[in-house]
Parts: structure tokens; C-alpha cells; sequence
């Protein structure tokens, strides 16, 4: 029989002096469908900033070293790493990195973790989780992909990117037992196994009290997978990687259920309902509790805000009001109630106790929260803001969140894609917010060649609305100057998107890093 955590209407309120009818505006959540509506139980009630103790986020994106030797080790550890399998040649297995972790004494078992899958707002959510369990004093490691401009950003402690000395030792440190395994396996190790062997390994140096860990693609037989992670964390599914991971909701589901352990806590995001039956009936199977977002917890209520938003979100231990997020969009409200579940779960409220957690640290933590490549700012005049959608479902809550976060009279896009994704769809959801687009490529060998893209793109938008310039420079300036045609004081804007690569090029173009 299912288990799950007791239903928050059930729960106790922390203070009832703070909480008005805990159950009025929750009930919303409770009837929703399980497809995911961006629009549930918001309130549009204006703009207001609040004053917290968190300080503005700082987005942690490293330059280069500016040591010149460092530097020249770090490019020697990126050249080596090159030569491996890259991250979109797979052999879905999991044997090489447990062979590895068996040479290394299996770090990755002397630390919890937090375990997350999904299709869409991995990254996002997994920072909040790191951002939350820091503020209540636990020592973190985090490991997301990819990185946006610098590969030592897949690797935290406490909160920020290991340096590149500390990258480049790790690398070292591990090395002869990479090179063991290679001896030993039909194919060597891949570039994205070694990172998450050196990830479990300086988690286990520093050593971390838990780790918050990202999968490269899919569950079952990602490279992260070897951890029993406490918690799995599952964030919306949607069709990408159809290659590798199924053409239907289902199928896909059920290789991100893979992460999902034995007696371990299931946070759902709300999922289509093909994909919550796999997830449902994979938690039976090995005796999970679940807490499924829009029953055990959800957004009650949100506001836009200067600089972000204002929540009040339904936790599994009660309710928490006035949490400043400085992220723009429903759906990274969605990603803070489903990070906040996954740290309540990890301390055990909804469980073991049922009192929630100290409200000002969540509220602290949350105000501190960054997401670099998440529609963010990076210049003014006109406003620049860069977005790592890559596939058609991302894009649409993108297109959504600028809707409601910028008021541009004109938004003018700059899209580079990869060839594997679904560029057409992609567009299609960009199409109504965008005035004109200019399509361009990033350095990656898998960017989608400019002209492909522009065929595609007139398709769409119609050849009046099409700008082609290979070159992302030339791309940036294009769209910049088709935003300023309309006056300094007219409210035109750009969104650079497409991929991670792309968003990554624009910032170190644009001066941020």
C-alpha cells in the first residue's frame, strides 16, 4: 500500500496568531488536475520588495584563474576530460562508475544526499535546496550540469564553486583509479562519469554533511545513480532526450524513477498524469513515502516583486508566508515549494515531527537564492536577459515569466540551439513574445548550423521577423540595436536563449565573468 505523508490540512498549525484558515486557500491546490498549470493559486496583488537579513544573490559563476599556472593546469585537466566521451554519447550503464566508486572506497556513501531528477528546473531547484539546508548550518556539496561558463561550477562546497586548485587536486587525486578502471571496462570511463566520481570524492574530503546532487540525464542508469539518495526529488516531466530516454511521458518517467530507493522520501513536482502513474506506482514498488505538490504542499499564493516575487508556500509541516524569492516566473515557485519539501523531508518534518521549519532562516535563505542563465539580467539599456531554455516546455515558462516579470513594449530574441533538440517547438513557444528573432550559433560542435536554424525560423515567424548572424557578437549587437530602435525610454529588450552554451557565451560576451 502507498504511503505518504500526512496531508498538511491534518497538520497543526505552528502559530495560529500567524496563519489565517489554513485550509481556505490550500483547497485550490487540492482540486487542481495533475497537469501543471503555471497559473495555480496565484494572486496578482501589485509589486512589493521585502527587507530581509539574506542580502542580494550573488550569482557564483568563476572567471578564469587569474594565475597564470593554475590556469594553464586547469586547461590541461578541460583538455584531458575532452578527450572522453562527451556528455551526449551514452552506453546506459552504471558499471564503470560503480567500479569506480569501488576502487575509491564508495565516498559516496559517507554522506547523505538529495537526489534530483526531472525534466526542467533541476539546477534551480537544486540550488534552493543547497541555499535552505546552508542556512541551517549544514555543510553542503551540490553537483548540477552544465555549467555556464566554467566547468568548476559543477562542483559546490558550502554554497559556491570549488576553486580551481582545489578542481585540478581532485582531478589528480583521482586519476590513477580512473585510468585503473579504464584498463579494466570495455569502454573508458565518460567525461560525465569522472565528474561525478571527482564530485563524490572532494564531497567526501571536505566532508559535506549532505549532498545535493543533480543527474546528468534521466535515473536509472545515469552516473549519479550510484547514491542511495534519502530523498528523490523528481521536478516536472516533459518530452526531451526522446532518443535516449522514450517517446512518451511514461517511458521517460520511468527511467527517472530509477532514482527513487528503497524507503526513501519521494518529492513530486506536479507531473502529467502518464508520468505520475510510473512514479506512483515505482514508490509502491519500493515502499517510498511521497509528498506530492498541489495535496501535501504548494504555492498558496504569489506576487510579483521588484527583482522577483513574493510567496506564501504550503509546506508539509505548515505554512510559510512572506519568502522573497529573486527569481522571476511560476515556475521557479514551483521549484521553491518543491525544494522547501525536499529539506523539510530531509529534517524529517511531516514525519518524524510535525512543527515546520524556523520560517525567518527559509525566508533568509530563499532571498539569497541565484540561478545564473535563468532569466537573468545582465545589462540595461536596453535590457538584456539570458534564459537556458533548450526544449519546447522550458521555453514556454520562459516566455510566460518575461510576459510577467519585464513590461517590454518590444522583445527581440537571440536563439542558438543545439541540433538535437526540438528547435521548431522551441520557437513555437517563443513566437508570440518575440517581435523579430535573430538566429545564430554557439562554439559547441553540437550547435544547430545558423541557416538550419533560420529555415526553421522563417517557418515560424515569417521572413520579415528573421535576422541571421552566425557569429554570437554579431548576433548580440543585431538584437540590441533592433531593441533601441523604438528610443532609450520605449521599453525594448532582448532575450538571449536557445541553450546553456549559448547563454553562457552571451554573459562572458556581455561582461559577467
Amino acid at each position: 500500500m502507498l504511503r505518504r505523508l500526512v496531508p498538511v490540512s491534518e497538520l497543526p498549525p505552528h502559530d495560529s496568531s500567524e496563519q489565517s484558515d489554513p485550509g481556505e486557500s490550500f483547497d485550490e491546490i487540492i482540486a487542481a488536475e495533475t497537469d501543471r498549470d503555471p497559473d495555480l493559486a496565484v494572486i496578482e496583488a501589485g509589486s512589493r520588495t521585502l527587507r530581509t537579513q539574506g542580502g542580494p544573490p550573488q550569482a557564483d559563476v568563476p572567471a578564469r584563474p587569474e594565475d597564470p599556472e593554475v590556469d594553464r593546469a586547469l586547461r590541461e585537466v578541460e583538455a584531458e576530460l575532452a578527450t572522453r566521451w562527451g556528455e551526449t554519447k551514452l552506453e546506459p550503464s552504471v558499471a564503470r562508475i560503480s567500479a569506480l566508486m569501488d576502487v575509491l572506497g564508495e565516498p559516496q556513501r559517507s554522506y547523505p544526499s538529495i537526489h534530483i531528477t526531472g525534466t526542467n528546473g533541476k539546477t534551480s531547484t537544486a540550488r534552493m535546496i543547497e541555499a535552505l539546508l546552508g542556512a541551517f548550518e549544514l555543510r553542503t556539496g551540490r553537483y548540477t550540469s552544465p555549467h555556464v561558463q566554467s566547468i568548476t561550477e559543477r562542483i559546490s562546497l558550502d554554497g559556491a564553486p570549488v576553486s580551481a586548485e582545489r578542481f585540478i587536486e581532485t582531478y589528480q587525486d583521482i586519476k590513477p583509479y580512473v585510468e585503473m578502471v579504464d584498463a579494466q571496462q570495455e569502454y573508458r570511463l565518460s567525461f560525465f562519469e569522472v565528474l561525478t566520481g571527482m564530485a563524490y570524492a572532494a564531497f567526501a574530503d571536505a566532508p559535506v554533511d549532505v549532498a545535493v546532487v543533480e543527474v546528468g540525464m534521466g535515473g536509472s542508469w545515469d552516473a549519479t545513480n550510484v547514491i542511495d539518495g534519502d530523498v528523490a526529488v523528481v521536478t516536472p516531466i516533459d518530452l526531451d532526450h526522446t532518443d535516449r530516454l522514450g517517446e512518451t511521458l511514461a517511458a521517460i518517467a520511468g527511467e527517472k524513477a530509477g532514482i527513487v530507493k528503497q524507503d526513501a522520501t519521494v518529492i513530486l513536482a506536479q507531473q502529467p498524469v502518464d508520468a505520475a502513474q510510473v512514479l506512483l506506482k515505482k514508490a509502491v514498488d519500493v515502499n517510498a513515502t511521497v509528498a506530492r505538490e498541489g495535496l501535501e504542499f504548494g504555492v498558496v499564493a504569489r506576487q510579483v516583486a521588484v527583482g522577483g516575487q513574493l510567496l506564501t508556500l504550503r509546506g508539509l509541516g505548515g505554512e510559510y508566508t512572506e519568502i522573497y524569492l529573486p527569481l522571476h516566473g511560476a515556475h521557479q515557485a514551483h521549484n521553491a515549494a518543491v525544494a522547501l519539501a525536499a529539506v523539510e523531508a530531509f529534517f524529517g518534518v511531516g514525519a518524524q515531527r510535525p512543527e515546520p521549519l524556523d520560517v525567518d532562516t527559509v525566508r533568509k535563505a530563499f532571498a539569497a537564492v541565484a540561478s545564473p542563465g535563468r532569466l537573468e539580467v545582465v545589462r540595461r539599456s536596453p535590457t538584456v536577459v539570458l534564459d537556458a531554455a533548450h526544449n519546447p516546455a522550458g521555453a514556454r515558462v520562459t516566455a510566460e515569466a518575461v510576459g510577467e516579470a519585464f513590461q517590454f513594449s518590444r522583445l527581440i530574441g537571440v536563439v542558438g540551439a543545439s541540433g538535437d533538440k526540438n528547435v521548431r517547438g522551441l520557437l513555437e513557444a517563443f513566437e508570440p513574445v518575440f517581435a523579430e528573432v535573430v538566429v545564430t550559433q554557439n562554439s559547441s560542435h553540437r550547435a544547430m548550423d545558423a541557416d538550419a536554424l533560420a529555415s526553421i525560423a522563417v517557418e515560424v515567424f515569417g521572413e520579415d521577423r528573421v535576422q541571421v548572424e552566425p557569429r554570437l557578437p554579431d548576433a548580440l549587437e543585431a538584437a540590441i540595436t533592433l531593441a533601441e530602435e523604438e528610443g532609450e525610454f520605449a521599453g525594448g529588450g532582448v532575450l538571449v536563449t536557445g541553450s546553456v552554451i549559448t547563454v553562457g557565451e552571451a554573459r562572458l560576451l556581455l561582461g559577467k565573468g
